[in-house]
């Protein structure tokens, strides 16, 4: 089956080069790209036929500007934190358009790209699959008072509080209050004038003043609060998964490490050992690798997914945090040994997946994969 695909997304950047070289190496031709920047200014063309990728807009200023600039105002700064509902509005109308537009074929859903990047609703989404998540805490927070109440009133005294809209860790704050009411929050933002910009060091806040001022920032842009639940250890340090889930079966999984709350590798985790993690977890490892395909499941439209599974004490049972519709940028990972994508990057294995023959064909086999129903 000969494929033409165009991506969206930003040229040059890594996500982009690495699925090209993946299409080369599959002996389909070079992918076009549709820069996101022209797709903001509504000044593009799309080649006729073939297939739209959809590609994270992340990590380019421009397209960052564009998105979050007319929240922020003269404060605009790529590092800042706020604005990020205003970035997902515009995300999602530029999605929505080229949707509507006849003739293009979409590789994933518009709508389940909308949920997976509201936190708060793909929360509600697999919990009502059965798919297991943290409590959450739930409703609209309007700011420090508020959620301070609403914690005590639940019981919670560990809370992870994410952005509705964020991503990559983004203005994420781990949350816990001591027994005499003490208060620590540990997060990647810096607080410079009353802004807040992202680092890249983790910091620990335990004044209220400063811990009030940035949710007090944050709440208009929406956030989603959940329990904290204490993950299963590697190497003396936290761990957790991503699973990539092709065309619904699990393909690729890293171990991600850090001695701080959250494991994002940016923030000074590390990959952690795969063969320990299946070691350790035992007979079990199997119903984590079926967690994350079960949530998953919850966006049949999307032909990938990146499933954040949080594996308990001693690696026997898992939570869903979060999934990502662009969480399949893992370079120099190959498939997991024995499953659908041995030896194949997570781009690669992609691809494999859209190519493979209908089930209903001769040379189609338990372990190809079918193209995605579009």
């Amino acid at each position: 089956m000969t494929v033409r695909l165009t991506v969206l997304g930003n040229p040059g950047h890594r996500r982009v080069t690495l699925f090209a070289a993946a299409a080369r190496a599959a002996g389909l031709p070079e992918p076009a790209v549709l820069p996101w920047l022209d797709v903001l200014r509504g000044q593009y063309r799309l080649p006729e036929g073939g297939l739209l990728r959809i590609e994270s807009p992340g990590e380019e200023p421009e397209v960052d500007r564009l998105l979050r600039g007319p929240a922020l105002g003269p404060g605009y700064a790529p590092t800042r934190v706020e604005g990020t509902a205003v970035w997902y509005t515009g995300v999602m109308a530029a999605l929505r358009g080229l949707a509507a537009r006849p003739g293009v074929r979409l590789l994933g859903d518009p709508e389940e790209i909308a949920v997976m990047f509201d936190k708060r609703r793909t929360h509600a989404l697999l919990a009502g699959a059965g798919v297991p998540v943290p409590r959450a805490l739930g409703g609209e927070v309007t700011g420090w008072e508020h959620l301070r109440g609403r914690l005590a009133e639940a019981g919670l005294h560990r809370v992870f509080i994410k952005p509705a809209h964020g991503s990559s860790a983004s203005g994420v704050m781990a949350l816990e209050f001591g027994p005499r009411g003490q208060l620590q929050a540990t997060t990647s933002v810096e607080l410079a004038d009353g802004r807040l910009h992202n680092s890249l060091r983790v910091r620990r806040y335990r004044g209220e003043r400063e811990v009030a001022a940035i949710i007090d920032a944050l709440a208009p842009d929406g956030l989603h609060v959940e329990q904290w639940i204490p993950k299963a250890s590697q190497s003396g340090r936290s761990a957790d998964l991503r699973v990539v889930v092709v065309s619904g079966r699990a393909t690729h999984a890293v171990v991600r490490t850090s001695g701080q709350p959250m494991t994002n590798l940016h923030l000074g985790g590390a990959r952690g050992s795969l063969d320990q993690a299946r070691e350790a977890a035992g007979p079990a490892w199997p119903a984590l690798l079926e967690t994350a395909e079960r949530a998953a499941a919850c966006f049949p439209g999307s032909p990938m997914v990146g499933v954040d599974v949080l594996p308990t004490t001693g690696w026997r049972r898992a939570l869903v945090g979060e999934v990502n519709a662009f969480g399949d940028l893992l370079p120099n990972l190959t498939g997991l040994p024995g499953g659908p994508a041995e030896g194949l990057d997570t781009y690669g294995a992609q691809l494999a997946a859209l190519t493979a023959p209908s089930p209903s064909s001769p040379a189609a086999t338990d372990h190809q994969i079918t193209e995605p129903a579009r």
